[in-house]
C-alpha cells in the first residue's frame, strides 16, 4: 500500500516495476469525466507502458460487463490490469481477470479459490473510501438476470499494490462520500464481530473504526479537507482488510436484496440497516460492541447520527420499500453468504425481524 497526496504520480514507475507493459485500464465513465484517468494515464506513458481503456460498465457490475469487459482485453493482448474509482472499477478488474485468464463465466468463481491459472498482475487506485476492494482478494459482481450479488474471490485475485492519493477523492460527489463512507463504517463494526473474527482482523477493524468514526462527519462538511480525506481512505482500506480476516454479517446480508429489488444504493441501504443489527446481535456480542464503543445502544445511536449526518436514510418505510415485500426480501437475505458469519445465528426469521426494525 502506497498513501499520500500526489502519489498517483507513482504509478508508471510502480507499474514498470512489477513488470507491466501493456496495461488494461478499467475505469468508468465518471473517472473518465472527472480528469482521474488521463492522472493515471500521463505516468504510464511517462514511463513508456502502453495503455488501452476499458470504461463500458456501471456500479454493481454484473456479468455481461465483466465479459464485454473480458472479449475487449482479450484483442488487445494486456499483460496488466489496473483498476482506477470506487469499487465497481476494481471489482470489474477483478472479474475480467479471472475470465481472461481462466475462462469460463463468473458463476464458476463463486466462493473461494476456483481459480486454477495464473491470473495477471494489478494494481488498484481508489477513488472513494469505502468498499476496501482494495485490499481483497473477492470480486463482487451481480448476475445479469436477477442482480443477486457473487463473491468471487482466489488469493490470486489480490490486487499487488494499492495506490492510496486522498487528492483522487475529493472530486467525488458529497452523496458518494456519504454512502461509500458509511459502508467503510459498517466494515469496522461487522468484521469486529463475526464468527471468523481472529486477532489479526481485530486489530484492522479497531483501527479502521477509530480512523473513520471521527472523520465521517468531518468529511462531509469540510470536503476539501485532505487530513481528514487521508483517515478515511486508509480506514477504508483497513477495514478492507479486516474483511479479508473475517469476513461480514447480517447487515450486508439485508442489504443486498434491497439493492436488488429497489435499486437501492448499497452504502444508503447499509446504513438503514445497520443500527438495527447491532441492536438485534447484542445478546451475542453486547461486550464487544462496549469495548468499541459505550455499548450496543450507545454504538447503535451513534451510528444513527452518522446516518443523519450523511443525509441517508434510516428506516425503510421512508425509502419506500414495501411492507408486503419484507418476507421475501427475508427469505434472500437468510440465503446471503455474508450472513452465515452473522455472531447471532442468521436466517429468515432473523432478517424479517431486523427488516421490521429497520422499517
Amino acid at each position: 500500500m502506497i498513501f499520500g497526496a500526489g502519489t498517483i504520480g507513482r504509478l508508471g514507475d510502480v507499474a514498470r516495476e512489477l513488470g507491466f507493459r501493456r496495461v488494461l485500464l478499467v475505469a468508468d465513465h465518471g473517472m473518465v469525466a472527472s480528469g482521474h484517468v488521463d492522472e493515471a494515464v500521463e505516468p504510464l506513458g511517462a514511463a513508456g507502458l502502453d495503455v488501452v481503456r476499458f470504461h463500458d460498465f456501471e456500479v454493481n457490475p454484473d456479468t455481461s460487463m465483466v465479459d464485454a469487459g473480458t472479449a475487449f482485453a482479450a484483442q488487445e493482448k494486456i499483460d496488466s490490469i489496473i483498476g482506477l474509482g470506487g469499487g465497481s472499477s476494481m471489482d470489474c478488474a477483478k472479474g475480467i481477470n479471472f475470465i481472461l485468464t481462466n475462462g469460463g463465466r463468473m458463476p464458476d468463481y463463486r466462493g473461494y479459490g476456483k481459480a486454477t491459472k495464473p491470473m495477471l498482475p494489478m494494481i488498484a487506485i481508489p477513488t472513494t473510501a469505502g468498499t476496501g476492494s482494495e485490499a481483497q482478494s473477492y470480486a463482487l459482481i451481480s448476475t445479469t438476470d436477477s442482480h443477486i450479488k457473487m463473491a468471487c474471490g482466489d488469493p490470486k485475485a489480490a490486487f499487488r499494490v494499492a495506490i492510496l492519493d486522498p487528492a483522487l477523492t475529493v472530486s467525488q460527489p458529497r452523496s458518494i462520500t456519504a454512502t461509500s463512507g458509511f459502508d467503510a463504517i459498517a466494515h469496522a463494526v461487522e468484521t469486529y464481530v463475526t464468527t471468523k473474527r481472529n486477532p489479526m482482523s481485530e486489530i484492522f477493524s479497531r483501527e479502521a473504526w477509530r480512523l473513520l468514526e471521527p472523520n465521517y462527519e468531518r468529511v462531509l462538511n469540510q470536503p476539501d479537507d485532505l487530513e481528514a480525506r487521508g483517515a478515511m481512505q486508509l480506514g477504508a482500506f483497513y477495514a478492507g482488510v479486516a474483511i479479508e480476516n473475517s469476513m461480514l454479517g447480517a447487515t450486508h446480508a439485508c442489504a443486498n436484496p434491497l439493492t436488488a429489488h429497489y435499486g437501492t444504493a448499497h452504502g444508503a441501504a447499509i446504513a438503514m440497516l445497520l443500527p438495527s443489527v447491532v441492536r438485534w446481535n447484542e445478546r451475542a456480542v453486547g461486550d464487544r460492541y462496549e469495548s468499541l464503543f459505550k455499548g450496543t445502544e450507545a454504538l447503535a445511536r451513534r451510528l444513527e447520527e452518522l446516518a443523519e449526518a450523511g443525509g441517508l436514510r434510516v428506516s425503510l418505510s421512508a425509502s419506500g420499500v414495501s411492507k408486503q415485500e419484507l418476507p421475501a426480501l427475508a427469505a434472500e437475505a437468510a440465503e446471503q453468504w455474508t450472513g452465515t458469519f452473522n455472531p447471532r445465528p442468521f436466517d429468515q426469521k432473523g432478517a424479517m425481524e431486523v427488516y421490521e426494525w429497520a422499517y
